[in-house]
């Protein structure tokens, strides 16, 4: 243990047994050990292992000055606690070690993150700061490499670093002195001496209309020979389907000219349609894959959810490998997540009409996968507890995910997005949480369900007709190591 997170690691040992008596608790899932978790950071393979980093409060529940909490894989789904990576202990970040990533350089961990600073009368500065360690664990602060150029706000934050052709670049979330939201560039040839080479996309510009007040949390890479940049912009408002969470998550895809520094783009897409996913990260592993992770949550939460009163809140989304085809962003739950299969059922070309349980279809922890090869229906449903369920309309060719509102009112809450067929649905459910994959990710819905814990049923459905499915069923095991 490092004596200077004695506090945190106390924090932790004291509310241990609250913490893991919450039957709300995830089982595959990476969460934090007490506190809020919030933004997954530094995701990166080094020396043979998978580390993800995330902004975290060990001290409360809720939103405060950020540490950032640190778990290793062998395999991306059995997740060892490793000791506290980075601490608010310094001038330039006393509020917080906010959002950024990780690289490796001559066999060293180099992290990059937003330091984050308020005086007394609550302004803010903001520095790109550098902390190095040399075996993935211990990390010396060497302070920030950048500080904010002239147009920008503070808002200026989490620098996302890669390396293109001869040189490294960091792309950083901004707000412009008019208030609208960026993404700027950076470049250097040591990691520790950067150059501004001014924003690639800006809210506003000739390319993009008025969009956001500030973007944050950007991923820039190449996949399968298109260019995608991955932001999180704030102040959208909602239009139809689209936008309906407090902050967006989603891409722009094109061509990047990173010697203009320019960026020929089409329009931005939602990454994923349900309530709970923000400040997604990504990186490529050491077979080429490129492997994203995202925040289950949202900032700004005005409702309390029910694990508060066991002092922890919010978690990380399973990881997922992403795919270019057919013009579209694929995500795909990564194929380790096999290995965590039990208890296989399987019904074949089963026909649904009305309201129709199948034997041993049931539970709490399990991933659904459903091939529909009829569907001859106005409406297929399928219930997941007696608080959520999804929702396909055959006429309208739109897909819905309902829950139960997390206000504790009988309310239901709804997300959408139009779909023009559906072929394949496959449901990730984690006591509180479930992630649902339309059509091998051509859709995705994460969120956030507090069910009564004892409730396991599973419901299919078939309004004015018949659908028919291959059903398969599994438990999950045990991810995480507490």
């Amino acid at each position: 243990m490092l004596e200077k997170f004695k506090n945190v690691y106390d924090r932790i040992d004291e509310y241990k047994e609250v913490v893991a008596s919450d039957p709300y608790r995830l089982r595959y899932h990476i969460m934090p050990p007490v506190g809020l978790l919030n933004d997954p950071n530094g995701f990166v393979f080094y020396k043979g292992q998978y580390h993800v980093f995330y902004q975290w409060n060990p001290f409360e529940p809720e939103h405060g000055a950020k540490f950032w909490g640190h778990y290793i894989s062998d395999d991306l789904i059995s997740w060892k606690e490793a000791p506290v990576a980075l601490a608010p202990d310094m001038w330039y970040d006393k509020n917080g070690c906010y959002s950024g990533s990780a690289v490796v350089f001559n066999d060293r961990l180099y992290v990059f993150y937003t330091g984050n600073v308020k005086d007394e009368e609550g302004h803010r500065k903001s520095y790109q700061c550098l902390a190095i360690s040399d075996d993935g664990i211990h990390f010396e602060k060497k302070g920030p490499v950048i500080h904010v150029p002239e147009g920008y706000t503070a808002h200026f934050r989490d620098p996302k670093v890669f390396y293109e052709t001869d040189k490294w670049y960091m792309v950083i979330g901004a707000q412009t002195e008019k208030i609208q939201g960026a993404v700027v560039v950076y470049t250097s040839s040591d990691l520790e001496t950067w150059h501004f080479q001014g924003p690639l996309i800006e809210s506003g510009d000739a390319s993009l209309e008025a969009f956001g007040y500030m973007w944050e949390c950007p991923d820039l890479f190449t996949l399968d020979g298109k260019d995608i940049l991955v932001v999180c912009p704030q102040g959208l408002s909602a239009n139809g389907y689209v936008f309906n969470n407090i902050y967006q998550s989603g891409y722009f895809a094109g061509s990047v000219d990173y010697e203009a520094i320019s960026f020929n783009h089409d329009s931005f897409v939602e990454l994923d349609r349900g309530f709970d996913f923000y400040a997604p990260q990504t990186m490529e592993d050491e077979i080429g894959r490129r492997i994203l992770i995202g925040w289950m949550g949202n900032a700004e939460e005005t409702v309390i959810q029910p694990t508060v009163k066991h002092e922890w809140i919010h978690a990380l989304t399973i990881p997922r490998e992403l795919e270019w085809k057919n013009d579209k962003l694929l995500q795909r739950p990564v194929g380790e997540l096999y290995s965590l299969r039990s208890d296989e059922i399987r019904f074949e070309d089963v026909t649904i009409e009305d309201n129709m349980e199948l034997p041993e279809i049931y539970g709490n922890v399990f991933e659904l996968e459903l091939t529909v090869n009829d569907l001859n229906a106005d409406r297929f449903t399928v219930g997941i507890g007696e608080a959520s369920r999804i929702v396909y309309d055959t006429k309208t060719k739109v897909f819905t995910f309902e829950r139960a509102s997390l206000d504790g009112t009988e309310e239901v809450e709804r997300r959408h997005c139009q779909l023009e067929h559906v072929a394949a649905i496959r449901i990730f459910k984690d006591t509180s949480s479930v992630e649902i994959f339309v059509n091998g990710g051509e859709e995705v819905f994460t969120s956030r369900v507090f069910d009564h814990p004892e409730a396991e049923g599973i419901t299919f459905s078939a309004y004015n007709g018949t659908v028919q499915l291959d059903v398969a069923k599994w438990n999950l095991g045990k991810g995480i190591d507490d």
